[in-house]
């Protein structure tokens, strides 16, 4: 199902109005998760209250920290249908999910956070579930 764009706008528009790169197609997935991309966090937004009270204002959150992925960027799911399932085939080995947020380190998935991991926790627990992951796979770039 696709929503019409007026209503997926303001909820965009709380990712991309601090930076967050929007990816629409699957040309832009591809380009964005190249095999030498460093580390990237990618957002499958959504419309659903978890989104808007949890996974958004979680994702911001944790971006407030010395170590954090080189790119962040979003697909909308019921919205970017081509770009959403282009993500989801490259994260074949885990189930669909949204919202959902993957970290990716030069094209590859190594961390999945799912919506049943999204729902019922606030923004902070979310924040640092992703900090936590942050340490361990984009620490590691530096090293």
């Amino acid at each position: 199902m696709r929503y019409p764009e007026y209503f997926l706008e303001p909820m965009r528009a709380e990712l991309s109005s601090r930076g967050v790169i929007e990816t629409r197609t699957p040309e832009q997935v591809d380009e964005l998760l190249s095999a030498d991309s460093g580390t990237v966090l990618m957002v499958v937004n959504s419309v659903c209250g978890c989104a808007a009270g949890s996974a958004r204002p979680g994702v911001l959150q944790s971006l407030e920290s010395d170590v954090k992925p080189d790119k962040v960027a979003t697909v909308f799911a019921g919205g970017d249908l081509e770009a959403v399932a282009h993500v989801r085939q490259i994260l074949s080995d885990y189930p669909p999910s949204s919202p959902s947020v993957a970290l990716f380190r030069n094209g590859k998935p190594v961390y999945m956070l799912h919506r049943h991991q999204i729902e019922g926790r606030g923004p902070s627990q979310i924040a640092a579930e992703l900090q936590q992951a942050y340490q361990e796979h984009c620490a590691m770039q530096s090293q």
